[in-house]
């Protein structure tokens, strides 16, 4: 059954990446997750890496003080990560497999050959009244391996996807669809990020009507160069909006 309404998480990484670059606090980064959920986000998403080179830990206090939605921190679950994770207490903690070295994050978990360590985690997490998605591949076992260890949901890794899109897009949507039936037969909720984009976001969004919440962040700051930042939220939202994906349905 699709839910009401796919939420829309805006990943404010790159936005910390410019203030990053020169120092300061320009752009605002409170500032920027305050807009976003004005013009329309249902979520932010932040992402912390071992060499801060974007989100820092010294952003999570302020951020979970002045979103009003839903805050989502990504990441690898050191004991760094973890620690801060349960102290600041995110909406949702989604576990990610990247290395300090990845320039971004290109795999999902083995939910098999990690079970034991995942299980950990996922418990430590919950306890604290976390709620947890692993970011997977859009693979059966994958999502049953998720559903076994406890976590509430699972985050499709759709850059596969939307480098196959254009070139056949019923071909690069038939993995996610297979995935998402388990998940659903599993009652683990389903969320999906990377490289989702304007071309690309609704014809995903048609082919999983189980699908609960994306997070985009590159692709949605590059559109704001062009468009403005609260065009751009609206423009996304378009494409998540029931009706329109209705209307694209066969």
């Amino acid at each position: 059954m699709r839910p009401e309404k796919v939420r829309l998480s805006v990943n404010i990484n790159k936005i910390a990446l410019i203030r990053n670059s020169r120092g300061g606090n320009a752009p605002d980064l409170l500032q920027i997750a305050r807009d976003c959920e004005r013009f329309g986000a249902d979520g932010i998403t932040i992402h912390p890496r071992p060499d801060q080179r974007h989100i820092r830990y010294s952003d999570i206090p302020a951020l979970k003080e002045v979103v009003r939605t839903e805050l989502n921190i990504e990441g690898n679950p050191t004991k760094d990560f973890i620690q801060k994770v349960i102290m600041y207490k995110p909406h949702q903690c989604t576990l990610v497999p990247d290395s300090p070295s990845a320039l971004t994050s290109d795999q999902g978990w083995n939910t098999i050959e990690e079970k034991v360590f995942l299980t950990e985690v996922v418990t430590e997490l919950k306890k604290a009244g976390i709620r947890v998605s692993i970011f997977v591949d859009a693979s059966p076992a994958m999502v049953e391996g998720a559903a076994t260890i406890g976590a509430d949901r699972i985050e499709f890794y759709t850059g596969p996807y939307a480098a196959q899109f254009k070139a056949d897009p019923v071909k690069a949507i038939l993995a996610h669809e297979e995935a998402a039936r388990v998940a659903n037969a599993l009652k683990i909720g389903v969320n999906a990020g990377h490289d989702l984009n304007l071309e690309n976001l609704r014809y995903y969004a048609q082919k999983l009507p189980n699908l609960l919440e994306v997070s985009i962040g590159h692709a949605l700051v590059c559109d704001a160069l062009y468009y403005g930042l609260s065009n751009v939220i609206s423009m996304y939202q378009h494409q998540l909006r029931p009706q329109a994906i209705r209307l694209d349905d066969h």
